[in-house]
């Protein structure tokens, strides 16, 4: 039986390891972080997409253990690197996550295998950065290859099974077991020319998504000057059956993909001598809309919100997913409170948050209210009764002050 170690055990991680137990793979689920790997090998799942009758299946089938240990992974066959690749302080690339796992890897694997990186870089990672950390001993000849993760937390349509997967070795062999592994769980695999192709291509699939959410973000604006409805006329110019996709302006973008990822294109680009103005003007926008949306909310309260009594509905990123990362709930949460205000949040499916837990909206009222984010099990009449000022980001409370 193959065995198979998945480095990373987060929202990319966990469900390609699981996906690969359920067809049949021998996988160790390989994490530094030993409570995640503890928690799992009891049956709990710390992903939302990945039930806990998911995990208990494949561990008592024992197709999936999980492991902090690096000495487990020395029998691997195949490997899957699903690590962060987030930006440091200055905003650019930090690929520690991934050099450290291939040190790991270097030093523990005791035979060749195959090397897959999942996790989102520049073009050229896989061949610049990763083989050559992987290749420096002459009796361990391994495999590379790039598939590029997909993951929509939360997406009740489209997960690892039916989402085209693309990919692609730096070898023809490479791309053959690479095929021969992911056809086992994933029914559409496009094999793209090099890996440097499959490492742009999912850079471009979310740099697309930042910049018509930074265009409608921006049209927003331009509509309310005009004093109409930016919905309305988003909804009038969707009635276009050719050439428009539609796009929801918000409070920003967050997770891992959209804030991070046109960076890493922009980083790349900038390092080959090409432009990439249009790119950072996006991020900028996006990343803009926090301060904008309370500068809003200051000037329509008298100019000042000091001391009063905020709440935010919505901390994650998005809907019905308790996924926090670079959420711009938390940007808006910091600088209302920067200003002096007094701000709680409301959501259900997050819960708790570094010291603060959720607030409950029952027999609570508040100054100001701001719908972020809504999931399903949040009650829109609480909301809606819980301030007489709501800033509605969605458009979905009648009479609250719109975006």
């Amino acid at each position: 039986m193959t065995k198979v170690a998945i480095i990373g055990q987060g929202y990319v991680g966990l469900p390609i390891a699981i996906s690969a137990a359920k067809s049949g793979y021998e996988v160790l689920g390989f994490d530094t972080n030993q409570n995640i790997t503890d928690q799992l090998n009891l049956g709990n799942s710390h992903i939302s997409d990945i039930s806990n009758n998911d995990l208990n299946s494949v561990l008592s089938a024992k197709k999936f253990r999980a492991s902090s240990n690096p000495n487990d992974l020395r029998e691997s066959e195949i490997v899957v690197i699903a690590v962060p690749t987030p930006l440091d302080s200055e905003k650019n690339p930090d690929l520690s996550f991934i050099k450290s796992a291939c040190e790991t890897l270097a030093r523990e694997l005791s035979a060749s295998a195959l090397i897959v990186n999942e996790s989102t870089s520049y073009p050229g990672t896989l061949r610049n950065f990763i083989l050559p950390l992987l290749s420096k001993s002459e009796s361990v000849k391994h495999l590379f290859a790039i598939s590029p993760e997909r993951v929509d937390p939360g997406n009740k349509q489209w997960n690892v099974g039916n989402t085209p997967r693309l990919y692609s070795g730096i070898t023809k062999e490479a791309s053959d077991k690479t095929r021969d592994f992911y056809s086992k769980f994933c029914s559409n695999l496009i094999e793209v020319s090099s890996p440097e192709v499959a490492e742009a291509a999912k850079l471009f699939e979310n740099t697309f998504r930042q910049v018509n959410i930074a265009l409608v973000n921006e049209f927003s604006n331009i509509t309310r000057s005009f004093g109409i409805s930016v919905r309305e006329v988003l909804d009038a110019a969707t009635t276009k059956p050719y050439g428009f996709m539609k796009f929801n302006p918000g409070l920003g973008v967050g997770g891992h993909c959209i804030p991070v990822d046109p960076s890493y294109l922009a980083f790349a680009a900038q390092k080959a001598g090409a432009s990439a103005e249009f790119i950072e003007l996006a991020n900028k926008v996006n990343l803009d809309m926090p301060n904008k949306i309370a500068d809003r909310i200051i000037v329509e309260n008298g100019g000042s919100i000091s001391g009063k009594e905020i709440l935010v509905c919505g901390l994650s990123y998005k809907s019905n997913t308790p996924d926090v990362r670079e959420s711009p709930s938390i940007l808006l949460i910091n600088r209302l409170r920067g200003e002096g205000a007094i701000v709680y949040w409301h959501d259900p499916l997050v819960a708790k948050y570094e010291d603060e837990t959720s607030t409950n909206l029952e027999n609570k009222k508040f100054d100001l209210t701001v719908l972020a984010i809504y999931h399903n099990v949040m009650d829109l009449n609480l909301i809606s009764q819980s301030s007489d000022y709501i800033f509605d980001c969605l458009g979905l409370i009648e009479n609250a002050v719109q975006l």
